[in-house]
This record gives structure tokens, C-alpha cells and sequence, in this order.
């Protein structure tokens, strides 16, 4: 029997005094609001009651970090998925607003011809493929139960655009996606259907300074 749901995760804040878009750059840890942000998503799937069976993360700093107080709260070690993390973007390392942002550059115009693809970056659909794939993988391999994955903004957002059968090109400032929320799917036959969205740290988004990549 595959599991019962999936809840895919956000990470919690970033410590990124700089307002660069970090990426996969590495290096870039939880603040300690992200800490606290973290710990309620935990919270929130303890007080659900569910049997969680398995915690898989993306092998970044920030999602390791996010993934630890969930770990502890279900004693479970986890394991690493690299069809999970954070897409490529060439504005790595670049600050995105402000005087001195990439957009002002005109070097960087080539980046920005399609927007719907995105050309800065890993096409949507690549990042839907690869993260279905992660979370059919991570269905079968329990045997009941239910499977955290702690991810990124975009990969998760691409999986609920994929499900709900909407075009992957959108605009970044609307997503549904907050920091430490929690998107919960399960699988009926060979589909996934969302069947919840939970805003866990929603009392501490005010506080947060890095809302993370765009």
C-alpha cells in the first residue's frame, strides 16, 4: 500500500542579509525566524495525529535545517532527493531589486525573452517532471502512512499548477507558497489531487525579511 498523503514543505527563512537570489548557491542557512518558522511546520503535522513514515529533503542547507525539527518530532533520519531542490537561475548570487539590481543590467536582458519558459532558468516543465517523479517514488516507497518532503517555493508551486491541470508560466508575485507552508496531495490511481494547504508560520511572515527567489 503506497502512502496515504504527501505534504510537501517549504523551508523556512533564510538568513540572507545581502537580498541576493542564493539559489542553489550554498552557504545560505535558516535565520533564526526561519528556525521558528520551521518548528511550527513541524507543530502542524505533529498535531495533525498521521502516521508519518518517511522525511526526504532537498540537499540544501536550508531545507536540511527545515526538515530537522520534523525529524525529531516523528524520529525519523532523512534522506536526500536531489529531484527535489531549487531550480537553476542565472541570477545566482545577484540582488534583484534596489539600484543595484541584475534587471538593470543590460547584459542580462538576453536572460528575460521568455519569461514563459522561464529563460533565466530550468524550464517549468522540467521542474514539474522531476518533482511528480520524486513524489511517485516517495508513495511507493513506504508501506502506508504518510511522506514529507521538504522542498522550495518553485518545485512546489510547479506540482500544484501540474495537478490542478493549469499553464506552468505564471507570475512569481502570486504564488501560494509561503514560507513553511505545508501542500498536501494524495495519489488516486495515477494522478495526484491537492487536498490541503496549511500556513503554519503565518504569524511570523510578517517579521520575515527574505521571502525568498523569485
Amino acid at each position: 500500500m503506497p502512502a496515504e498523503q504527501i505534504h510537501l514543505v517549504r523551508h523556512g527563512e533564510v538568513f540572507n542579509p545581502q537580498g541576493v537570489l542564493y539559489g542553489r548557491l550554498p552557504g545560505f542557512g535558516l535565520s533564526d525566524l526561519g528556525h521558528a518558522m520551521a518548528e511550527a511546520a513541524a507543530v502542524d503535522l505533529a498535531m495533525r495525529k498521521r502516521d508519518v513514515a518517511a522525511l526526504i529533503s532537498s540537499p540544501l542547507q536550508r531545507t536540511q535545517q527545515s526538515a530537522e525539527p520534523i525529524g525529531k518530532a516523528f524520529s525519523l533520519e532523512p534522506t536526500f532527493d536531489e529531484r527535489i531542490i531549487e531550480p537553476t537561475n542565472r541570477f545566482e548570487g545577484k540582488r534583484m531589486s534596489g539600484r543595484d539590481s541584475a534587471l538593470r543590467d543590460v547584459r542580462n536582458w538576453a536572460f528575460l525573452v521568455n519569461p514563459w519558459e522561464p529563460s533565466w532558468g530550468e524550464p517549468f516543465r522540467s521542474i514539474a517532471d522531476r518533482m511528480l517523479a520524486a513524489m511517485t517514488d516517495a508513495a511507493d516507497s513506504v508501506d502506508g502512512g504518510d511522506v514529507v518532503l521538504v522542498s522550495h517555493q518553485l518545485p512546489i508551486w510547479m506540482v500544484h499548477r501540474r495537478v490542478a491541470g493549469k499553464s506552468l508560466a505564471h507570475d512569481p508575485r502570486r504564488r501560494r507558497c509561503a514560507l513553511s507552508s505545508i501542500t498536501t496531495f494524495e495519489r488516486r490511481g495515477r494522478r495526484f489531487v491537492e487536498v490541503g494547504y496549511r500556513d503554519p508560520a503565518a504569524g511570523l511572515q510578517e517579521q520575515a525579511t527574505d521571502v525568498g527567489a523569485v
